[in-house]
């Protein structure tokens, strides 16, 4: 057993088992009310599941929006697929868990951001925590590059 206990990466585990939560029920009943959800996932990540052309338009990270249209999403374990619209084009999509860097539901200033030990060190931060709050989903919409799927419905 260890000297310490690993916050940082139980409160991960928590977060991604509250993202695997929320994706499972809306997999069976659909988004309630004006929820919608942000998810920036890093596209190199293993495991990851993206058409070629999207993984050389949006190489290293990826938003994508779960709002409007989305279909055959699937929640298991270690990740989720879903089938997204991209200019009329319907591509499958599978993100584990671990590749998402943020998740943010604008809907009730909601969201959640994993970082790394490497990410915080740059910063100057602490012990590898994870940060959650309200301004997740202010900073997530102004610096993500948010791929909008309302101009492709018909």
């Amino acid at each position: 057993m260890s000297g310490t206990i690993d916050y940082g990466n139980l409160m991960h585990t928590a977060m991604r088992r509250l993202i695997r939560d929320v994706l499972g029920d809306v997999a069976a009943h659909g988004l309630p009310g004006t929820h919608h959800f942000f998810i920036t996932f890093d596209t190199e990540y293993p495991g990851v599941l993206i058409a070629d052309w999207l993984k050389k338009r949006y190489p290293g990270e990826m938003t994508i929006v779960m709002q409007h249209w989305f279909e055959n999403l699937e929640v298991g374990e270690d990740g989720f697929s879903v089938t997204l619209n991209f200019g009329d084009q319907p591509e499958v999509l599978y993100i584990p868990y671990h590749a998402i860097v943020t998740f943010v539901d604008p809907s009730v200033e909601f969201g959640l951001r994993f970082e790394t030990q490497e990410s915080r060190d740059e910063k100057g931060a602490g012990d590898g925590a994870p940060v959650i709050g309200q301004a997740q989903a202010e900073e997530a919409r102004g610096k993500a590059e948010v791929v909008n799927l309302d101009s492709f419905r018909k």
